[in-house]
């Protein structure tokens, strides 16, 4: 078999040496003389395998929907020609020099020649910028116009290069085995061979330039002119910069800022600065390409074309947002956070806020690194430590942010940055790192606030904010779960108790030794060393309770229970503040994202993200705050909360993703109250998301959304928090006759327990009453149900009694101020009175006759023969003939709370009748005590009409009390 083994070898060598000593098929040659689309032709095949790579959109992208094309996203970034020297310097706010105005160029500008370079010689253009500023997006758009012969046609080949991965080859390489190894049909191609002038044809891109660390010193780098000659990454680079390496060949080179001087000038023909977006004009170009792009999702245009407009006039103020987004990075958090607030879709993959803002930043700082100094490798030799951009803005800008979260401030000034982020003396290589943090990165955060009167600041009373509000609360979140705000002795101890870790491992052999020897009171000492790190873990067990609590108290702040829920507050900061502005706008403004955020990076998949980032969250941290958080969490639930407070709690749980922590808070959880919270389809999504956590069995006793502007389309989003209630109310929302198909399916849905369902001051109209009625015949669930003021009419009262006798439950039934006559009226008590167990009707506000309001008490009242011998109330009248009904309060309490949203001549004329029903009762009345209780009433109808004048006038809330 061994034999057999070697013949094998030999004959794939001797086959091998064959197929080398062929000369290179002459199909490549035809195919570049003669510029046809010959699928073999490697330019072809090149430029579909470039399409197809660099089409490829990042992960993040799917925030949209995941189905954009590049070229329908894209808008052209500001591109200014400037020198090195006229770069912009940091912390200025306009990308933009003072001066006279610099004429925009493009991409095939930047190739136009150049009198003093030499003719014979291809142009190496330098494109910076800072972070965020669009330099990838630009050359993926070049890369793209190339493949599709848009842009710089005089370039036959295009090689892209990522410095990244060059940065990474440890073997020498010659320049053809680097374009082969990348792109393996570009192998043989005769454009790269050296010959004659053929390269001239040839441009080369090198994204990122500052991470290979080139040396254009002669004694380091050695001069080649050969092709195929194996030199290490770096020198192949530097010979091609140098044009020593093929001179006819053009060159593009990306960087930023803080790199520009990496290439010494004499040997960059052009330069040019990507400074961003400079208009409104080319931001709202941005927004309209991302935002009126969603087939998929069902909103309806106009709202999307008012959304953007309404973005729009936010940044024509001049705002902070406008600051933000000359940078595009800044104009995609924008439409990501527009488009997770406006356009969810319940089919769509779970996205959070927290994961937005990770994704976010892992698009603008994923693989960056800062170099931390040499380190001495075991086999002797020198490798550069590197350091995660990303943990590097944590340390510094995140505990700015973090003070600033902590005091309650947004703005620092010139010396707070110097504190926090500068920091204290620092060696050379720290320094180093700073200055190239504040040039690249600082500005991609802080912007200068803006004046109040719109005049330049002093530079002493100059003072910064963060771009985005947000990015603050995030970042300090971020510091605080990473465990960055340890206290000194808890950096101590740990420090400590690692040195004694390590010394255990030797001192645990030589004990086992010496034990035969020392006494055993002696090994007391060694005890101690062992106990140290134990007692570190109980101090680290105790700072991750801290932060739980921390989480909790900020969570539940007294200060903050009468702002808007969080959602609605980030979404004011996106579009703008309509109407009356306050005069007064308190600088310690409450900070309830900071919270949100700290759960929602306790998630696997932000944690995940974040250690590609190099910033490393571990499991063990993680189920220690879960469990101090619950024990909080459900110590806080304990007390009433405000609706906009609840919802920023369901907003916590769905960002925390953790079903069975979701589900152990819940139930302690009985009742939801989201009144006149604005329900949007994010909101409805959260709370149908939240619910849906907890167990089949588990119920809700009350989930109240009136007041919240629902819609058909919401309902069908709330279906599954449905499911899990036994009281609902969806009083006063914009329900129509649609909508009563979807409450029929839920009332007969066998895993819903729908008990009593309000529906008041909801335009049903008859056709939707009538489908909503055919429904309960088989639902044996339903004991109350409120019609009040849903267009019930004097047909619909027919129905509902034609069909009372099959739905047993029903105890109770609202179907006040629904324009029912006499007849009807009438004819549904008798069903009532039917029925075994209706107790209570409703129907006040109801176009009734006084005899007919007195025949209705009457048929109320059991009979001897032919009933059930029960009494059914009757809410008619604040009257019962020549006496006070029983339900006079809560009849006015309805008309007053409701008086705001009502028909003020309907409910005034009904006022009237009820006064002249009491004057006529009290003067029926012989007794002087049942005449003073008549004129206590008729103080409260008089004292209701004087409210229905006060709420015409004002825009107060409505609030439905139910029966």
């Amino acid at each position: 078999m061994s034999s057999l083994t070697r013949q094998l070898k030999v004959l794939r060598w001797s086959w091998r040496r064959r197929v080398a000593a062929l000369p290179p098929p002459a199909v490549y040659t035809r195919a570049l003389c003669s510029r046809s689309h010959d699928p073999a032709d490697p330019i072809e095949v090149h430029k579909r395998k470039l399409e197809l790579w660099f089409s490829h959109l990042p992960q993040e992208e799917k925030q949209f929907g995941g189905y954009f094309l590049p070229e329908t996203m894209h808008v052209d970034p500001l591109i200014l020609e400037r020198e090195p020297a006229e770069k912009r310097t940091p912390l200025i706010p306009s990308p933009l020099l003072q001066g006279p105005p610099v004429p925009a160029c493009t991409m095939e500008q930047l190739f136009e020649p150049v009198a003093d370079w030499g003719g014979a010689r291809g142009l190496n253009v330098m494109l910076y910028g800072a972070v965020g500023t669009g330099k990838t997006t630009v050359v993926r758009k070049l890369v793209l116009d190339w493949c599709a012969g848009a842009a710089l046609t005089q370039f036959k080949l295009l090689v892209p290069f990522s410095c990244e991965d060059l940065s990474q080859l440890t073997r020498a390489s010659s320049l053809r085995d680097l374009v082969g190894r990348k792109y393996l049909h570009l192998r043989r191609i005769p454009l790269l061979s050296g010959e004659g002038d053929q390269a001239k044809e040839v441009l080369f891109l090198f994204n990122g330039i500052e991470k290979m660390k080139l040396d254009f010193r002669i004694g380091n780098t050695e001069l080649c002119s050969d092709p195929s000659e194996a030199l290490p990454s770096g020198a192949v680079v530097v010979n091609l910069l140098r044009k020593y390496l093929l001179p006819e060949a053009s060159i593009l080179v990306t960087t930023r800022l803080s790199a520009v001087e990496s290439i010494p000038q004499k040997y960059v023909a052009r330069y040019a600065q990507i400074c961003g977006f400079d208009s409104a004009e080319r931001q709202r170009a941005y927004f309209t390409s991302r935002l009126l792009q969603q087939p998929s999702t069902g909103v309806a245009q106009p709202n999307r074309e008012a959304l953007i407009e309404l973005l729009y006039l936010n940044l024509q103020r001049e705002s902070r947002l406008a600051q933000a987004c000359f940078l595009p990075a800044y104009c995609w958090l924008t439409c990501a956070t527009l488009h997770f607030l406006h356009f969810t879709d319940a089919q769509a993959p779970i996205r959070t806020f927290t994961g937005i803002y990770t994704s976010f930043l892992r698009l603008n700082f994923g693989g960056e690194v800062l170099g931390a100094g040499a380190a001495a490798r075991a086999d002797g030799s020198v490798q550069e430590r590197q350091g995660s951009l990303m943990l590097y803005v944590v340390r510094t800008v995140g505990k700015l942010a973090f003070d600033g979260v902590t005091n309650k401030r947004t703005s620092f000034s010139e010396s707070e940055l110097e504190q926090w982020v500068g920091g204290k003396t620092k060696t050379d290589e720290e320094l180093r790192q700073l200055a190239v943090f504040r040039t690249d990165v600082l500005d991609f955060f802080l912007v200068p606030c803006p004046s109040k009167d719109g005049q330049e600041q002093d530079a002493d009373e100059r003072r910064y904010t963060f771009a985005v509000p947000a990015m603050q609360e995030y970042l300090a979140a971020l510091y605080v779960v990473l465990g960055e705000n340890k206290t000194a002795v808890e950096k101590l101890t740990r420090q400590v108790s690692v040195a004694i870790g390590q010394v255990n491992e030797e001192v645990g052999s030589m004990v086992a030794v010496l034990s035969k020897f020392i006494p055993l009171r002696i090994f007391a000492v060694f005890n101690l060393l062992q106990l140290f790190p134990k007692l570190y873990e109980r101090i680290h067990t105790h700072n991750q309770g801290r932060i739980a609590r921390t989480l909790a108290s900020e969570m539940f702040r007294n200060e903050d229970s009468f702002n808007e829920d969080v959602l609605d507050q980030v979404e004011q900061g996106l579009l703008g503040l309509h109407g009356p502005q306050p005069e007064k706008q308190d600088e310690r403004q409450p900070f309830e994202l900071y919270p949100i955020f700290m759960g929602g990076l306790l998630h696997y998949d932000n944690r995940v993200l974040l250690q590609q980032l190099g910033c490393s969250i571990k499991s063990t941290t993680v189920s220690q705050i879960t469990r101090a958080l619950r024990k909080y969490l459900v110590r806080e639930l304990n007390k009433p909360q405000p609706p906009e407070e609840l919802m920023d709690l369901l907003v916590l749980l769905y960002e925390f993703q953790n079903p069975r922590l979701t589900a152990e808070i819940l139930s302690t959880i009985r009742t939801i109250r989201l009144c006149n919270v604005r329900m949007t389809p994010l909101k409805c999504f959260v709370l149908s998301s939240v619910l849906s956590c907890s167990p089949a069995s588990y119920r809700l006793e009350e989930l109240n959304l009136s007041s919240c502007y629902l819609t058909h389309d919401l309902l069908e989003m709330l279906w599954p928090a449905f499911r899990h209630t036994h009281n609902l109310n969806l009083q006063f929302n914009s329900l129509g006759p649609d909508s009563c198909i979807f409450l029929s399916d839920l009332l007969l849905d066998p895993k819903s327990d729908i008990r009593s369902l309000q529906l008041c001051d909801n335009p049903l109209q008859e056709s939707g009453v009538r489908t909503l009625l055919e429904a309960l015949p088989q639902d044996q669930s339903l004991r109350h149900l409120s019609l009040m003021h849903t267009g019930l009419g004097d047909a619909g009262a027919r129905q509902l009694a034609s069909i009372l006798h099959h739905h047993a439950r029903l105890q109770e039934l609202n179907v006040a101020y629904n324009n029912i006559g006499d007849s009807a009226a009438l004819t549904l008590v008798d069903a009532c009175r039917e029925h075994p167990n209706i107790h209570t009707v409703h129907l006040y506000l109801n176009p009734l006759s006084n005899v007919g309001k007195q025949s209705l008490y009457v048929r109320g009242v059991p009979t001897d023969h032919g009933g059930t011998g029960r009494r059914v109330q009757v809410l008619a009248s604040v009257t019962e003939g020549s006496d006070l009904s029983e339900s006079w309060h809560p009849i006015l309490s309805v008309i007053t709370e409701n008086a705001s949203t009502w028909d003020p001549k309907r409910v005034r004329e009904q006022l009237e009748v009820f006064l002249r029903d009491l004057e006529w009762g009290r003067q029926q009345q012989p007794s002087w005590w049942k005449r003073m209780h008549f004129r206590k009433v008729e103080k409260g109808v008089r004292q209701c009409t004087l409210h229905l004048h006060t709420a015409i006038a004002c825009t107060a809330q409505p609030v439905c009390v139910f029966g």
